[in-house]
C-alpha cells in the first residue's frame, strides 16, 4: 500500500502572520507538515524554529530552493522581496503560498504568474477573508439572488496599531490601500464576480504627524470609491492607528435587500451596570478574528498541491489587487478618476 503523502512545507518569514500558518502546518492539517523556517532576522528564524519543534532553519531562504524534501513555500517576507523569492522558489519547483500584497508592482505580478507557469507549480495568494465562514455565506446569499441585483458594496477595515516606520514610505509600503485595504479590494471583486474598472481616492494623515516631515505622501486614512465592470458601484474605507480595536466589514446592497457581514464584538455578551453602562469588548486584532479563515485557506492550498487541483486565490486575483492600489495611490495623487490597468 502506497504511503499517504505528506506536503513539507518551509516559512519564509517569520513574523506575526507567518507564524500564524506556520502553527496550522505544525498539526492542525492533515497531509501537510512544517518542516523548515527562514527569516533574515536570525533571531527570529532560531525562535520560530524552537517554537515549531522543526531542525532546519536559514537565514537565507535560498538555502532551501536545492533541498528535495521542501515541496512548498509560505512567502511572508516584506512586499518589495516577494516577486523574486516566488521567482526563485518557483524555478527550484516548490509550490507557492504568498501572502498579500502579491508585489509591489502589476509588472512584478506579472512576473511571478509567468514563473509560476513556466514551472508548473501552484501559487496562491493570501486573502483569507474568502476562507471565512460569514463572508462565504454572503457569497452564497449574493449568488442565490437572496437582495436581488447586486447594486453597491461597501467594505472598510480599521487597523488599531501604529504604522512601522518602514510603512510611512508609499515607496517602499505602496499605503495603507495595500497593507491594509488589499483585503477590501478582493473581497469587492470576489463578491461581485467582476473586476473593478475605475477608481476614485482621497487620503490624508490624521494620526501619525511625526511622518508629514520626511514623508509627506504618508496616508493613515483613506476613501476609495468606484465602479466594477459589472456596472456595481463600491465604496472602501481604511485606516490605521485608529486605537478602539480591529474593525472589518462588509454591507452588500441588492435590489431587494442588503447583507452585512463581519463582526466587531470580541464575544457574543454585553454588561451593563450602573457604573457604566452597557460595554461589549471588542475585536482588537485580524489574528484572532479571521483565525479560522487562515486554517481554511492554508487547508485549501494543501489540497490543491496534493489533487492537483486550482487554486481558490490566484495570482491574477493577487495582480488585480494590486492594480487597483496602485490606481488608487495615482488617484489620491493626482485627484483625478483612474482607470484600473
Amino acid at each position: 500500500m502506497e504511503a499517504e503523502k505528506i506536503l513539507k512545507v518551509c516559512l519564509i518569514g517569520c513574523g506575526r502572520a507567518g507564524m500564524i500558518h506556520a502553527r496550522n502546518y505544525k498539526n492542525k492539517i492533515e497531509n501537510a507538515r512544517i518542516t523548515a523556517v527562514a527569516d533574515a532576522v536570525e533571531e527570529a528564524a532560531k525562535a520560530a524554529a524552537e517554537e515549531l519543534g522543526v531542525e532546519k532553519c536559514f537565514s537565507d531562504y535560498k538555502e532551501i530552493l536545492s533541498d528535495p524534501e521542501i515541496d512548498a513555500v509560505i512567502v511572508v517576507a516584506p512586499t518589495n522581496l516577494h516577486k523574486q523569492i516566488v521567482i526563485d522558489c518557483a524555478a527550484a519547483g516548490k509550490h507557492i503560498f504568498c501572502e498579500k500584497p502579491m508585489a509591489m508592482t502589476v509588472e512584478e505580478c506579472d512576473e511571478m504568474i509567468a514563473a509560476c507557469d513556466r514551472h508548473k507549480v501552484k501559487l496562491q495568494i493570501g486573502f483569507m477573508r474568502r476562507f471565512d465562514a460569514s463572508f462565504r455565506e454572503a457569497k452564497r446569499l449574493v449568488e442565490e439572488g437572496a437582495i436581488g441585483e447586486l447594486v453597491q458594496i461597501h467594505s472598510n477595515t480599521r487597523g488599531p496599531s501604529k504604522p512601522r516606520p518602514w510603512m510611512y514610505d508609499i515607496k517602499k509600503s505602496n499605503g495603507i490601500l495595500a497593507e491594509v485595504n488589499s483585503h477590501d479590494i478582493d473581497a469587492v471583486r470576489w463578491m461581485a464576480g467582476s473586476d473593478i474598472e475605475t477608481v476614485y481616492a482621497v487620503a490624508g494623515n490624521f494620526r501619525n504627524p511625526e511622518a508629514e516631515a520626511d514623508y509627506p505622501d504618508y496616508y493613515d486614512s483613506v476613501l476609495m470609491s468606484g465602479i466594477l465592470k459589472s456596472g456595481v458601484h463600491f465604496c472602501i474605507d481604511g485606516a490605521a492607528y485608529v486605537q478602539y480595536g480591529y474593525d472589518s466589514k462588509m454591507e452588500l446592497i441588492g435590489t431587494k435587500g442588503k447583507i452585512q457581514v463581519g463582526r466587531s464584538e470580541k464575544e457574543h455578551v454585553h454588561c451593563t451596570t450602573v457604573e457604566q453602562g452597557t460595554a461589549t469588548p471588542f475585536v482588537n486584532s485580524w489574528m484572532t478574528l479571521f483565525i479560522d479563515a487562515y486554517l481554511a485557506e492554508d487547508t485549501s492550498f494543501v489540497n490543491a498541491v496534493l489533487n492537483d487541483t486550482p487554486v481558490e486565490v490566484s495570482g491574477v486575483d493577487g495582480r488585480m489587487a494590486v492594480a487597483t492600489v496602485e490606481a488608487g495611490n495615482r488617484s489620491i495623487t493626482e485627484k483625478e478618476i483612474i482607470k484600473v490597468r
